[in-house]
């Protein structure tokens, strides 16, 4: 598989950890070097919140209630800005899934492609990834866990891994 300069990267934050968590907010690193963010106003049935997940991403769900988009929005937003276009996640496993949630929601087709990160990492990538991540949060002052920093994270980590350990 072809591997991008810089692939785009996606991040969803939840409002858990398990199968009854849904998406509250997403993020994306575009190959431009620009970002989206959105916080998703939950829709009603949406009810799972966990206190644990809270303290890792530090959204409250009141924050979702004043400041979130509506699911159909962030839905539109999404199709609008990447439609056609193929979209990598180091969580795969949860955000692919949190997505379709979101547009299920929304009652819309998304209109791009999301797929695991590792289809695109070499093996000196893998090899040299977590040191390489590492170094990039030591350089930033104060690191947020939100989702379009943590896109601009995984983006940035695979273009110092791109060209091997020199690159980092």
């Amino acid at each position: 598989m072809p591997r991008p300069a810089n692939p785009i990267i996606i991040d969803i934050e939840a409002s858990g950890f398990g199968g009854e968590s849904y998406p509250i907010e997403v993020g994306v690193a575009l190959a431009d070097d620009s970002k989206f963010c959105s916080l998703i106003r939950p829709v009603p049935q949406w009810e799972y919140w966990d206190e644990q997940a809270e303290r890792v991403h530090r959204i409250p769900r009141e924050l979702l209630q004043i400041h979130g988009k509506p699911v159909a929005e962030v839905a539109a937003g999404l199709n609008h800005l990447l439609e056609g276009k193929t979209l990598y996640s180091d969580g795969w496993v949860v955000d692919k899934p949190w997505l379709t949630t979101l547009f299920h929601a929304a009652r819309t087709a998304m209109r791009f492609r999301v797929s695991p990160l590792e289809l695109i990492l070499s093996d000196e990538q893998m090899a040299t990834w977590h040191a390489t991540k590492d170094r990039l949060l030591a350089e930033i002052a104060e690191p947020r866990h939100r989702a379009s920093f943590d896109a601009w994270v995984v983006q940035e980590t695979y273009r110092r891994t791109l060209s091997g350990p020199a690159a980092s």
